[in-house]
């Protein structure tokens, strides 16, 4: 049943979908485009699709899924099998029915032997309602800590489900059942660190969503010991309170882990504070430093995003990622596009790159999250829910490559060029040899070097300007920025830079990218993507409607603040602008 409605229910999407690109030959193939992943199977409402490779390279898919909405009655954890790597899928499995109590938020382990644990929240207690009320109350994070398992890859679990020892601490005395009761959920995969393994949790000191801290769980013996009741559990940090910093408010939740070398740990999670917070632990996990802000680098930059599951994964190779929306919001809107970093390890702390997008849906109010990464044959795919379509996606290996590889990237980018000019180098004004026609390719890149004599708004950097209102420019504004203007006659976009980045007298590296697909302007100033910083809440800025012709052929207008100028009939990836500027500033 469930496989034949996903596949109805996939159909449709794309059938949508190129209609809604059929003006647009190049957003209607782009990979990052998460209409086109293939469906994961539920039962309406599904969360945390996370995938494990089976011994015999099959992928088992686990899920919270029920018919009716997030956290009501009939919410329960399935498993569901793909053979061909995320195109198809079985029907479902249960790990726990839905006539039982609720049971959510399942993360799955596979252990050397072949086994499948999942873990999840169970309504064990079966409350149903606050403390001395009787108005129903949402059951999905009360309870137990349990886990079953599965010897067959996915297609039966045990019949029996085990309980995890999760202590009582100070948070829980502090809640609405003094304790008696627990509240908490997890959306970290658990993670093999050594002979170990360990993952963690959010614990909740008050309902609901109050007063949130980390909580990890280890287990030293899980991988070897098959006999479930024999398996040990130490419960981390040391002492009565979990991973939280009381200046960062009360949403402090959604904690998740990736190891470091020498028995190091890191664990990033949620705040609204319009940045995630970051920890460290140099003794696998019984103590941490006090939470911060996630930085880009030791000391550096923040890095910014909303109230929404800030993911991190270690890869095979011992690389990072970070999934995250790269905007500075409060709440839980703001999903869409997801924005992916690449790590490195390096004395001990994680060095991100700087951010590209990495999926992005046509609805803007579309609210991706709560990804997974499955690696396989060195392929990459990302599991994502918008809480009622759940997706798989395979991506491009480049672009990742791009983000590790970022720091040390000094090519310059080729392909789509259709101009290369240099101030004193090239006679007269550049030429355009053709037209750039933004509903035929997958946008268009200005790439610029300039020297400013003065921060006077109003200076024509670069500028071409068509019949019937035809337009593209970069000028300065107030404040030390630029802005890209595109018009096509009948739609007018443009935006900013972000302000105070550029100083008179100072060579500067400019990339300003119109990328189709997500209709999203971005810029990249001396390498740093622009991020809204202290100013605004985003760096970025989406455009309505569709671009068709914005360029015509022939000579471009060059400003005499203008030393050199590329243009590209495609998006530059934000690695190829930064190689770019480590291009040319290795010749200045």
């Amino acid at each position: 049943m469930f496989v034949k409605m996903s596949a109805f229910v996939q159909s449709c999407i794309l059938l949508v979908a190129s209609v809604c690109f059929c003006s647009d030959s190049t957003a209607a193939d782009d990979p990052r485009n998460a209409l086109f992943g293939s469906v994961i199977p539920d039962e309406g409402y599904c969360d945390q699709p996370y995938v494990v490779v089976t011994k015999d390279g099959n992928w088992l898919c686990t899920l919270t899924t029920g018919a009716g909405h997030e956290g009501t009655k009939g919410q329960h954890v399935v498993s569901t099998i793909s053979t061909d790597k995320g195109n198809t899928w079985s029907g479902l499995v249960d790990i726990e029915p839905s006539s039982g109590p609720e049971a959510s938020w399942v993360t799955p382990l596979i252990v050397p032997g072949g086994r499948v644990y999942a873990f999840y929240t169970y309504n064990g207690d079966k409350i149903h309602a606050l403390p001395g009320e009787e108005k129903s109350c949402r059951t999905d994070m009360l309870g137990w800590y349990c886990f079953k398992y599965s010897d067959d890859g996915g297609q039966s679990w045990s019949a029996e489900r085990y309980r995890l020892p999760m202590p009582v601490t100070a948070c829980d005395l502090a809640n609405d059942w003094g304790g008696e009761v627990q509240i908490f959920w997890g959306i970290d995969k658990p993670s093999v660190v050594g002979d170990s393994v360990i993952f963690s949790y959010t614990k909740l000191g008050r309902y609901m969503l109050d007063n949130g801290e980390g909580w990890l769980f280890r287990s030293d013996n899980i991988l070897a010991e098959s006999d479930p009741t024999k398996l040990h559990w130490t419960p981390l940090p040391d002492g009565d309170h979990g991973i939280r910093a009381p200046e960062f408010g009360s949403v402090q939740e959604e904690h998740n882990i990736v190891p470091l070398r020498d028995n190091k740990l890191y664990c990033v999670y949620r705040t609204t504070t319009g940045h995630p917070c970051q920890s460290y632990s140099d003794d696998g996990g019984h103590t941490w430093t006090k939470p911060e802000h996630m930085t880009y680098t030791p000391g550096g930059r923040k890095i910014k995003t909303s109230r929404a599951c800030p993911k991190l994964w270690q890869t095979a190779d011992g690389r990072y990622l970070f999934w995250f929306h790269n905007h500075s919001g409060l709440d839980f809107n703001g999903r869409n596009p997801a924005w992916v970093v690449g790590g490195v390890e390096r004395d001990g702390h994680i060095h991100w790159s700087q951010p590209e997008i990495l999926l992005y849906d046509p609805v803007v109010n579309t609210r991706m999250s709560y990804p997974d990464l499955i690696e396989q044959d060195g392929r990459y795919w990302v599991a994502e829910t918008n809480k009622s379509v759940a997706r798989i996606h395979e991506i491009d290996k480049t672009l990742l490559e791009g983000l590790w590889n970022q720091e040390s990237n000094k090519q310059r980018a080729g392909g789509n060029l259709l101009l290369e000019w240099r101030s004193g180098e090239t006679g007269g004004a550049p030429v355009l040899p053709r037209a750039i026609d933004l509903a035929q390719s997958s946008g268009i890149t200005l790439d610029c070097w300039v020297r400013l004599d003065d921060l006077a708004a109003g200076q024509v950097l670069v500028d071409c300007q068509g019949t019937g209102g035809k337009r593209v420019s970069l000028t300065t504004i107030n404040d030390g920025a630029v802005r890209l203007e595109l018009s096509d006659g009948t739609t007018t976009v443009a935006w900013d830079c972000d302000p105070g980045l550029l100083q008179a007298g100072k060579l500067h590296h400019i990339v300003a990218t119109a990328d189709v697909g997500p209709k999203i302007i971005t810029f990249v100033v001396d390498g740093v993507f622009c991020d809204g910083g202290q100013h605004r809440q985003y760096g970025w800025g989406r455009w309505n409607g569709n671009l068709g012709t914005v360029l015509k052929a022939g000579p471009l207008a060059a400003g005499p603040s203008l030393k050199s100028l590329r243009v590209y009939d495609r998006y530059l990836r934000t690695s190829e602008a930064v190689g770019n500027f480590q291009a040319g500033a290795s010749e200045k």
